[in-house]
């Protein structure tokens, strides 16, 4: 009897687990439980490939690089334009020095120093030689002869420089000297028996009468004199009356002094019988046009300190120019040997 009962329970417990496999219940558990597990794994991988993907956003070393070549470029360009800013300077100190502007003032004087009139009359003949003031000449008395003048007059005899060894005779006068009561010479030429359709008489003004009286050689003094101040003329039948102004030049090394002149010319009526009228008359006025000598000045406008002060500050911000692309250099390499040994250091840890 107890055997039985033994094979009894024996079956009935194959009997239900072998209903419990079989059952459709069975597997709807077994496909509920894959399908709760399944999305588990899912997750985990993609977390997992989430994990190993590069970061999107910038690094703050790539951002440094950045900057760093923009200031880069920023400190070429300003030491572009601080070579180009010398340069500039050096260049326009050298045109100021070479070509130095003129400062003109104006000087008032009460006289001047006596100038020197050199007249040559050729074959003219000077009638006479009269100081008068305040523009103030009287009529002409028995004009055509010679007649009493109080001027200083030497008669000088020499070679000239540009007539090939040619002899040349000057007179030369004591010019005006008191501006003040506008003093004034007056002098008249005569000519006989010209064969010239034009005739008139030359002259020539130099600064100050004492330095050809003082000369030791008179003749050499008006050759000098003639090669190197202007000629002028005044014609016959006419009164010319020049007015003369001094300008004094003050260049780099030396000092020049010239004449300029305003003349105007009036015409002679003559009243001498047609006898005398043969005899054709030269009128000539010299006076001082104002009180006022003209000083011009050459005057460099360049300034050297100014301009070794302007190089200094170039060279300055080339110096700090060239040392901060120095020092940036030397960062961006201790950066990348920084950033190849953790590349490295990370590839030993993976491996």
């Amino acid at each position: 009897m107890r055997g039985k009962e033994n094979r009894r329970s024996y079956q009935e417990f194959n009997d239900d687990e072998h209903e419990d496999t079989q059952s459709p219940a069975f597997f709807d558990n077994t496909t509920a439980d894959l399908d709760h597990d399944e999305p588990d794994s899912r997750v985990s991988q993609e977390d997992d490939i989430r994990d190993n993907s590069p970061p999107v956003r910038f690094s703050k070393a790539c951002l440094k690089n950045f900057f760093t070549v923009v200031l880069i470029f920023i400190y070429l360009l300003l030491t572009g334009v601080a070579v180009f800013l010398a340069y500039q300077t050096i260049s326009d100190f050298l045109e100021r020095f070479h070509h130095p502007v003129m400062s003109v003032t104006y000087k008032e004087v009460d006289s001047f120093p006596p100038p020197g009139i050199a007249l040559f009359p050729g074959k003219a003949q000077l009638l006479s030689c009269r100081h008068h003031y305040h523009d103030n000449i009287p009529p002409l008395v028995d004009p055509g002869k010679h007649q009493e003048g109080d001027c200083v007059i030497n008669d000088v005899t020499y070679i000239g420089p540009f007539t090939n060894q040619t002899e040349r005779r000057a007179l030369v006068v004591r010019g005006p000297s008191d501006v003040r009561n506008k003093e004034l010479i007056f002098m008249q030429f005569s000519l006989n028996e010209t064969e010239e359709d034009f005739s008139a008489i030359s002259y020539m003004l130099f600064a100050n009468f004492s330095d050809f009286i003082e000369s030791a050689n008179k003749s050499d003094f008006m050759r000098d004199c003639e090669s190197n101040y202007s000629m002028w003329t005044f014609s016959g039948g006419f009164r010319t009356w020049v007015k003369m102004s001094l300008v004094r030049t003050s260049g780099k090394t030396n000092e020049a002094v010239e004449f300029r002149q305003e003349s105007a010319v009036v015409k002679f009526n003559d009243k001498r019988p047609p006898s005398e009228k043969n005899n054709e008359l030269f009128f000539a006025v010299f006076e001082w046009r104002d009180p006022f000598m003209q000083d011009i000045r050459l005057i460099v406008t360049a300034n050297p300190w100014n301009s070794v002060a302007i190089l200094c500050g170039v060279f300055m911000a080339l110096f700090k120019a060239a040392n901060f692309a120095k020092l940036t250099i030397q960062w961006i390499i201790r950066m990348r040997k920084r950033h190849l040994r953790n590349k490295a250091r990370e590839l030993n840890q993976i491996n």
